[in-house]
């Protein structure tokens, strides 16, 4: 059984190469091991070490402490979880939403941003 936070590095690790626009394939040659490997990361099935977590922050261009945001999150209230999924970055959907969301210039996003912002306090 996988621990909990292999599986939230792995989603992490899925989550920023989605948003990137990165295969597993291109990961698994940045960082040089096999996509088979990158698969079994981003699943919790293999632990990362952490030389390798490090390769692939370098490889992501992130810092290693973004694969551990969040963790402290299974404290939140019930409301928040009740109105977003578990799981939101691991959604497809959900990252080309955001994916889109910051292909669009800065000061038309922000509009967007108040506008969704002003949408749910008003549902």
């Amino acid at each position: 059984m996988a621990h909990p936070v292999d599986i939230h590095v792995g989603k992490r690790i899925r989550h920023r190469r989605w948003l990137i626009g990165m295969t597993q394939q291109q990961l698994a040659e940045k960082v040089g091991i096999k996509f088979q490997q990158i698969q079994k990361y981003e699943t919790g099935a293999n632990r990362v070490s952490a030389s390798r977590l490090w390769d692939i922050a370098d490889a992501l261009e992130v810092n290693v402490s973004f694969f551990f945001e969040g963790l402290e999150e299974g404290d939140k209230i019930a409301s928040d979880k009740a109105r977003v999924p578990a799981d939101l970055m691991g959604d497809k959907e959900a990252l080309d939403l955001v994916r889109s969301y910051y292909a669009i210039p800065e000061n038309q996003r922000r509009r967007l941003f108040e506008l969704a912002r002003v949408l749910s306090d008003v549902a």
